[in-house]
């Protein structure tokens, strides 16, 4: 689900999903000071306390409105920070950052930190690692 616009009075961050509103206006008919189709933006997170604006949040019948405490996405963004990323290298290996488990051919572990970067050539010498043998290989980007 796209989120179409979010908005932030930095205790919570309201999110609006437009493909979801059916239109209903409760949020207008209730908090009219926050949500005013006819104000650019139309959502204006100061006009309202925190707790009026997640009440009228909660009122949304279609869940097109949707909240988040500020502490939750941090500690989403946490969470999205610790996980292992793979990047495709445009013609080039993968780089692998984050902690990570690489079992070689004959079963040995290591634990790798950082960023690494493994072959997709199928070139290197030192596998799983990249070694610069991809710059004599045509594949895609």
């Amino acid at each position: 689900m796209a989120i179409s616009k979010s908005y932030t009075n930095n205790e919570i961050e309201v999110f609006w999903h437009t493909a979801l509103c059916i239109h209903s206006e409760n949020c207008v008919n209730s908090l009219n000071a926050v949500f005013n189709p006819k104000q650019k933006p139309w959502i204006n997170m100061q006009a309202a306390s925190t707790e009026k604006i997640i009440n009228a949040v909660n009122n949304c019948p279609s869940g097109a409105l949707k909240y988040k405490w500020s502490i939750e996405m941090e500690e989403e963004k946490q969470n999205e920070q610790s996980l292992t990323n793979i990047k495709v290298n445009a013609g080039g290996p993968y780089l692998v950052k984050g902690p990570v488990v690489v079992v070689d051919k004959d079963g040995s572990k290591t634990i790798k930190e950082g960023t690494i970067a493994l072959c997709r050539c199928g070139g290197s010498q030192n596998k799983p690692y990249c070694d610069g043998s991809h710059k004599n290989i045509e594949f895609d980007k």
